[in-house]
């Protein structure tokens, strides 16, 4: 049969440092490396190379390297090489497209075109290593007034809200879509940092029961796994409508992924496909997710905050606000960069906006309404850095989720092949032998250096800014600047050009 779509990756091997010790036949669950009929001599089929890199990480003999294949089409700027290999692939399967992790094309990233004040003559500096910084972020609806006694004490009733040592959370990723013991690792990481993690629409695992201290559960339209201690095992109760890396589409988790733990956690049966509708059954209007906010907060006793989860599109502005009528007391925006486990390749390059419009225009569109303090806005959708987290908070966010930065703390080198089931990083997988590769503990502690790197680079730039609170940033957009925007984009972000 005629092979249409050329290898993407070679694998490199060098004869004279090889010591055909086969640890990479062992690592790579891809079968990239064989022996030959001898059983001494290791070969490569590099055919099924994903770049993951596991081999070359644990080579004892440095013998292996991973090169991009080259492999020159005639050059047309309409129909690239991509495309038609892309068609080639479909051509052969008569399948859709799929592909995981976030939206690749090279749009523009906002965060890289929105530059930071700092603090010069008149509004000096702050130095966070002498002077305290906040960076406790609170979530949940905030009363339309306070009642003080003449003592000063506050007699209103409080709604349920969160308290996060850091304005930082992990977003949801589904056991079943992610290992056990990627989860566990989050939770771990959530629990020391004194945040929160999503366990996304899988259920919640026995094992995850001790840190529901620490944990947001997630109630999707497939209604996996829930009922009502689930809820109740939780910081807060999200309802996710829609995610950033597939608006409009539902969830798909295939049979061969649900094993019996996964069946155990979502209430379905073994080795069947876990399918979330696109739309919640029970919400047609914003009356009908009243409702559902309503249901939630009955069988939690009114003790946890419910959070609504939508995607950034063009009309966010308006859900948002339609979310906040409803009861929200957390609204999440999840932008067009978010990670995925699997994904239409068309929805996910093609639908929804960058997270920086949508999250300016919803809080400017509540602020105008009167209803910003009503509730909490969340964030999410490809943040890299510590610089990202402080311009979404300037912008408007309360806090922010982040994903695929963790994975790729705990070992994912962005293969981009989740939907497989062969992560050699045991984290986007169930396979045992696979899911053991990665200890709770060591990524766990990884993740928890990365987010206390990225507390101390905010307070950092806080401090430059001459702000000592992230109460004081949030939606404070006089700290931002633009560069290389026009003028709508401006308009939309809010901010004005770098030299204004």
């Amino acid at each position: 049969m005629i092979n249409y779509i050329p290898r993407r990756f070679t694998v490199v091997r060098d004869r004279e440092l090889c010591i055909n010790c086969g640890a990479c036949t062992v690592q790579c669950a891809n079968g990239c490396h064989y022996f030959k009929e001898d059983g001494k001599t290791l070969l490569c089929n590099s055919d099924n190379c994903v770049a993951c890199h596991r081999c070359v990480a644990f080579c004892p003999a440095g013998a292996l390297r991973i090169e991009k294949y080259v492999c020159d089409y005639r050059e047309n700027a309409n129909w690239t090489a991509q495309y038609q290999q892309e068609i080639c692939r479909q051509a052969e399967t008569g399948s859709v497209l799929l592909s995981a992790m976030g939206n690749p094309k090279p749009y523009p990233i906002y965060w890289d075109k929105i530059l930071l004040n700092a603090s010069q003559v008149t509004n000096p500096s702050i130095d966070p290593l002498r002077e305290p910084m906040e960076i406790r972020a609170i979530l949940g609806r905030k009363p339309e007034k306070l009642e003080v006694e003449k003592k000063g004490k506050s007699i209103s009733e409080m709604p349920p809200q969160v308290m996060l040592e850091t304005p930082i959370m992990f977003s949801a990723m589904s056991f079943g879509s992610i290992s056990l013991n990627a989860q566990k690792s989050l939770a771990i990481a959530a629990q020391e940092l004194g945040t929160v993690f999503n366990v996304g629409e899988g259920g919640m695992h026995p094992d995850l029961k001790k840190y529901c201290d620490c944990a947001a559960v997630q109630v999707a339209s497939g209604r996996f796994g829930v009922y009502k201690e689930y809820l109740n095992h939780s910081k807060f109760v999200e309802i996710k409508i829609g995610q950033g890396a597939k608006p409009g589409i539902g969830g798909h988790l295939p049979g061969e992924k649900v094993n019996i733990e996964v069946s155990n956690a979502r209430m379905i049966p073994e080795g069947s496909d876990a399918i979330s509708p696109a739309p919640h059954h029970d919400i047609y209007s914003i009356e009908d997710l009243r409702q559902l906010i309503w249901s939630l907060k009955q069988a939690t006793e009114g003790k946890k905050p419910v959070s609504v989860k939508i995607a950034a599109v063009h009309n966010v502005a308006a859900i948002a606000s339609g979310c906040a009528r409803a009861g929200a007391d957390i609204i999440v925006i999840d932008g067009f960069r978010g990670g995925t486990g699997a994904a239409p390749t068309r929805i996910r390059d093609y639908v929804g906006i960058p997270i920086e419009l949508a999250l300016a225009a919803a809080d400017q569109r509540l602020r105008d309404e009167g209803i910003r303090s009503a509730v909490s806005l969340v964030a999410s959708g490809s943040f890299r850095c510590s610089a990202d987290i402080v311009k979404a908070i300037a912008l408007g966010a309360d806090a922010c989720y982040v994903a695929s930065a963790p994975l790729i703390a705990m070992g994912c080198h962005m293969c981009q092949t989740c939907n497989t089931g062969k992560c050699n990083w045991g984290i986007a997988t169930q396979r045992p032998e696979l899911t053991k590769r990665l200890n709770p503990e060591t990524a766990g502690k990884r993740v928890v250096n990365l987010i206390q790197a990225w507390n101390h680079e905010i307070k950092e730039i806080m401090g430059g800014m001459g702000i000592n609170s992230i109460d004081s940033l949030r939606g404070n957009r006089l700290m931002l600047r633009g560069i290389g925007l026009s003028e709508k984009e401006l308009e939309i972000l809010g901010i004005k050009h770098a030299g204004e």
